[in-house]
């Protein structure tokens, strides 16, 4: 039942056609009606049901016509009444656009001339829900109406048409590749998650391995066991353990979704700028792995999630972003780096359309003798663009550098390097000092970015493996944590401070973050000769910074600095505070010469702070959960039920303990039920 694009591509609205018997909105042409069960029973029967469906949402999506009716007729039996397809709607080419599912008991029948008719059984019942095709190529519900007009009976076993063919107690079953390989994984909580990140459906799916399409997850033998084994361990060990599947039309797994507490709890920390790293899947690892990464208060990585995915497509990513960002309580970064890919660039601007969407220096520059080798005179290219690259302060200066680049070698037509000079403004730094990049961004020459699962992972290591190692690669990386904790604590890496904003600092700040910034204290050292150019508003300054540039030789280039005494705020051309999140080396010479002796407190960041106390306990009653989304409802009782059970099953007279409140629970909310009917 799950979304994907569809393969036919939708015809202009000049071919739309509404064929109904009740025109919505603007639809208004001829009317044509498909009623009653249609051939959608027997798609039901082959795929089975799905348990416990929630109810219809606004904003759900399918990817067929007829998994709409699917989802509908498995809610409609749960709750005890039929379904029927009350109106379709056609464009000229015959190609549904439209749809109408209405509960059994909708309208009246016609009056009858026999001498016997047939009693009345229709009740002109309410219920139903409306959706349609969208541009994405999925099937939206658009309206929904649950209340009836009469009774509901779920364990009558009354007969309804449109139940003809779902089995009791069947579940969707996946093609399996191979009789060795017919173990089936129980997914425990799989929640649906569609496009606009509105409504969910708990689906306890199976899924067997080894697949042949892009459509579905490429497993291999012994992969579905250990995907089983390696959720229920986390998901027993950690209550707040938080997976999403999204199966294929045919059941089969495409894509996977999962994050932990740690994770979910860092993210509040240091959520303001992540980075979604795709590596593994445009290199084709075995594993195709998307990380989504954080640097914490040391300047290590951290991890805020991890999916897998069956290809690289927009809905796969989009269904990835939805889903992490659903588990994020639908709080969005600021910053969002990725690779260089019109495919993610579509995907991010789809999910976090507010987020600054950067595209990976270090990247980039990885790609070069890739891209560039075969040209004559590539060593000379290569450092013409290192110059244009990381010398270059101000976009003009960028410009002039990239055209006297392509002018001086013949390279302007080169495919790669129009693209990257089209995206310019997503990955040269001169474009970048707007964006709070905290650390994750490399911007500096010869900087390489690694992968979380540095020495766990690589080209050819198996699904399998993987997930095996993969809690030993989290303890490595919290190991480092708590030892860089226990450093900061325990001891200062400043002994004899050469300015009060060293020693300031030395307080808060964590030992990492103090030996970056004491770089710049000491190169502050190097500025000199700062000049005043303009005393109307912000105080414009020219800090000259003097370096060698070979043995014996040295240089010195100048760097502007706005500095608004009144408010103590300051700007340097460099951007160095926001792509380090500290100040740079020409901000310190100017308070320093303008008498400020201490650093203003809004430059002082928390996120780099050791006295910050930090627990990666999630914390329920601070969650921020919306009691009026679904998603979140399920989420948290989810979480606080797995607790109960995990109790319940200690002993037998914790057993029947359990039982006992559980019911008294479902009474309860009966008589909530009955007191809203």
């Amino acid at each position: 039942m799950i979304f994907t694009e569809l393969s036919n591509q939708l015809t202009s609205s000049m071919d739309e056609v509404s064929l109904n018997t009740e025109p919505v909105g603007d639809d208004d042409a001829d009317d044509f009606e498909v009623v009653g069960d249609c051939a959608m029973t027997e798609y039901v029967g082959q795929t089975g049901i799905i348990q416990n469906p929630l109810p219809p949402a606004v904003g759900m999506e399918f990817e067929t016509y007829d998994d709409v009716y699917y989802f509908y007729n498995c809610y409609a039996k749960e709750q005890g009444f039929g379904v029927r397809v009350s109106n379709t709607w056609y464009r000229k080419s015959r190609e549904k656009y439209r749809g109408k599912l209405s509960c059994s008991s909708a309208g009246f029948k016609k009056k009858s001339e026999a001498n016997r008719p047939r009693p009345e059984t229709r009740t002109g019942c309410p219920a139903m829900i409306k959706f349609r095709l969208m541009e994405t190529k999925r099937w939206r519900i658009i309206e929904v109406e649950l209340e009836h007009n009469h009774l509901l009976s779920p364990r009558s076993g009354k007969f309804y048409k449109s139940h003809k063919h779902i089995g009791i107690g069947t579940k969707r079953t996946l093609q399996l590749d191979s009789a060795e390989e017919v173990q089936k994984i129980r997914l425990f909580r799989t929640l649906i998650i569609d496009t606009e990140g509105n409504g969910n459906v708990d689906v306890n799916g199976v899924f067997g391995n080894n697949v042949n399409s892009s459509n579905q997850l490429k497993l291999k033998p012994g992969d579905a066991q250990a995907v089983q084994s390696f959720f229920c361990r986390l998901q027993l060990t950690d209550p707040n353990f938080f997976n999403v599947v999204d199966l294929n039309e045919k059941g089969c797994l495409r894509n996977l979704f999962w994050t932990d507490t740690r994770s979910r709890v860092a993210y509040r920390y240091f959520g303001d700028a992540v980075l979604i790293d795709t590596t593994c899947l445009t290199e084709r690892y075995d594993v195709p792995l998307v990380s989504f990464i954080g640097v914490n208060h040391h300047g290590q990585s951290v991890l805020l999630g991890c999916g897998l995915l069956a290809s690289e497509t927009i809905e796969s990513y989009t269904w990835l972003f939805r889903a992490w960002l659903t588990c994020m309580l639908g709080r969005s970064p600021q910053t969002i780096i990725t690779d260089q890919c019109r495919i993610l660039q579509i995907a991010v601007g789809d999910v976090f359309p507010r987020a600054y969407h950067c595209f990976s220096l270090s990247c980039i520059m990885q790609k070069i003798p890739e891209k560039l080798q075969g040209l004559f005179e590539y060593e000379a290219i290569r450092v013409a663009l290192h110059r244009a690259i990381y010398h270059s302060l101000r976009p003009e200066e960028f410009e002039a550098a990239w055209e006297d680049m392509i002018q001086r070698h013949g390279i302007k037509d080169h495919g790669w390097i129009q693209t990257l000079y089209e995206d310019r403004k997503r990955w040269a730094p001169v474009y970048l000092k707007e964006a709070y990049l905290s650390g994750v961004f490399s911007f500096l020459q010869n900087e390489v970015s690694t992968s979380y699962f540095e020495g766990y992972l690589d080209k050819n290591t198996p699904l399998k493996e993987f997930l095996d190692k993969y809690d030993q690669a989290l303890r490595a990386n919290y190991q480092l944590e708590a030892l860089a904790d226990m450093d900061s604590r325990n001891s200062s890496c400043i002994h004899k401070p050469r300015c009060y904003y060293e020693f300031q600092l030395s307080k808060p700040y964590t030992n990492e973050m103090l030996r970056k910034f004491q770089t710049e204290v000491e190169a502050m050292y190097s500025c000199y000769s700062t000049k005043h150019v303009s005393a109307d508003g912000p105080i414009t300054y020219i800090v000259k910074e003097e370096f060698e540039v070979g043995s014996n030789e040295k240089d010195s280039r100048a760097f502007d600095v706005l500095y608004n005494a009144s408010d103590l705020e300051v700007l340097c051309v460099c951007g160095l505070f926001n792509f380090r999140g500290y100040l740079c080396r020409h901000i310190l010479c100017v308070l320093n010469q303008s008498g400020v002796q201490e650093i203003p407190s809004q430059y002082i960041l928390s996120r780099w702070r050791k006295d910050v106390k930090r627990s990666y306990v999630l914390d329920h009653s601070c969650s921020g959960i919306d009691i009026k989304n679904p998603v979140h409802r399920y989420d948290d009782l989810y979480k606080r039920i797995v607790q109960v059970v995990e109790e319940g099953r200690q002993s037998q007279d914790r057993y029947k303990v359990t039982l006992q409140a559980l019911d008294e629970i479902l009474n309860k909310l009966h008589l909530v039920e009955d007191h809203q009917v």
